[in-house]
């Protein structure tokens, strides 16, 4: 059989993973809808029970959910993978897995709105603190970082703020501490970027996202590299992890301490809709990318939009990073811009016809929303100015819909938008 880890990722990203000789033939893996597994001796399940291979019970393992996280692992160029309930299931139990309470971590100050929350909010109740810093500001980021720093934390664009950290020079300078450095690279893709090629130690996704790509499964993902040194002082927590499973001891501290007994298992219907999505991403990607480079430099030009916020755009400051990161495939597909004020915001979602309004990202569908008045509406005057989030901006998810049908969407709803 041909070894496909080395073929294009268009084609591993259709091809990885596949098992079609244990699944009679299926060009997709069965969906096992079964809460438990029986096993035909006493010693069968004794030793699925002591970590020598088979299932159990559904919230421990399933073998449609082992298929997608083979998939994932290669594509991200992992050493293994865990598939959860949602993104905020990867992103809290890698987290929690990392953490004890009374230690600190170095986050990106620019994160997703529920990141931000579990960061700023509940972790504080377990006495845990969360020093948020520039991501894209070296020196601002190893100044956050004390003797209680467990781990540094970024997102490969950051969701709204549209920035871009070096990921490459993230890891150096965790390493340089000895400590790992977690990226979510839910806007970037592995098609974009690869964060584990570049150092980064442990990736999460919501693939509910660009890995579904249809808006049909909520779900999330944990990618351990495998590479990471947990036999230091500083990680001594981590022994009983490492004698298990040697360099994947994050992935299994992960799975045996949290993943199953905050029930955050993915359901196999949605692991099972997740690879009929994958099977697509590069072609997908492609569009994207494409799409939302020629919408931005759309409304950059548009006489009602006051500014736009996208790394494509060659007054980013990030433009540079950006290109040589994602190898000059793009610059992600989402964007931010503004308009006169909030009224004028309000009424262009009133009057759009084509693009979607709703609370998600990476569909292949466009969709936009303002968040000022819908996700964070309970935040603080001061919170939303810390996350970028203005009363004249819209957030904008460009779709592989014609790209000439986006822009006359966004122009008619623009020009019926004035305040």
């Amino acid at each position: 059989m041909t070894d496909i880890s080395k073929r294009k990722f268009a084609t591993r990203v259709i091809h990885s993973g596949q098992e079609t000789h244990a699944w009679e033939g299926a060009t997709l893996p069965p969906v096992y809808q079964s809460a438990s597994h029986r096993h035909p001796t006493a010693e069968s399940l004794s030793d699925a029970f002591s970590g020598k291979g088979g299932h159990i019970y559904g919230r421990l393992s399933n073998p449609t959910n082992d298929a997608l996280e083979t998939k994932l692992s290669d594509l991200e160029q992992g050493q293994g993978a865990l598939v959860m309930a949602s993104g905020m299931a990867a992103v809290s139990n890698t987290c929690m897995a990392l953490l004890r309470a009374g230690d600190e971590f170095v986050a990106g100050r620019s994160l997703f709105m529920s990141t931000w929350l579990l960061f700023t909010r509940i972790l504080k109740k377990y006495n845990i603190t969360a020093r948020l810093a520039d991501p894209t500001d070296l020196g601002a980021m190893e100044a956050a970082i004390t003797e209680k720093t467990r781990f540094l934390y970024i997102e490969s664009i950051g969701n709204p703020a549209m920035d871009v950290p070096d990921i490459e020079k993230t890891a150096a300078l965790a390493h340089a501490h000895g400590l790992p450095l977690v990226v979510d690279n839910t806007l970037g893709t592995p098609f974009l970027v690869r964060p584990l090629e570049l150092g980064a130690d442990a990736v999460v996704h919501s693939t509910t996202k660009y890995i579904s790509g249809h808006g049909n499964a909520t779900g999330g993902v944990v990618v351990d590299g495998g590479t990471f040194d947990w036999g230091t002082e500083k990680f001594a927590d981590f022994a009983p992890f490492v004698e298990k499973r040697g360099n994947l001891a994050l992935l299994d501290r992960i799975w045996r301490e949290h993943h199953i007994n905050h029930g955050t298992t993915q359901a196999p219907m949605n692991s099972y809709l997740t690879m009929v999505g994958l099977d697509t991403l590069a072609l997908r990607m492609e569009r994207h990318l494409d799409n939302a480079l020629a919408v931005a430099r759309f409304l950059e030009t548009h006489p009602k939009v006051a500014w736009v916020n996208f790394p494509g755009l060659h007054g980013h400051p990030n433009r540079d990073v950006a290109h040589k990161q994602f190898g000059g495939k793009g610059f992600g597909a989402m964007l931010t811009f503004g308009l006169e004020n909030e009224t004028a915001c309000r009424k262009s979602i009133d009057n759009l016809s084509l693009i979607y309004h709703l609370a998600n990202i990476g569909d292949c569908k466009s969709l936009m929303i303002h968040p000022w008045s819908t996700q964070y509406v309970s935040f603080e005057p001061d919170e939303k100015a810390a996350l970028g989030i203005r009363p004249d901006m819209l957030r904008l998810s460009v779709g592989i819909e014609a790209v000439e049908d986006i822009i006359a969407d966004l122009d008619q709803a623009i020009g019926a938008s004035r305040g």
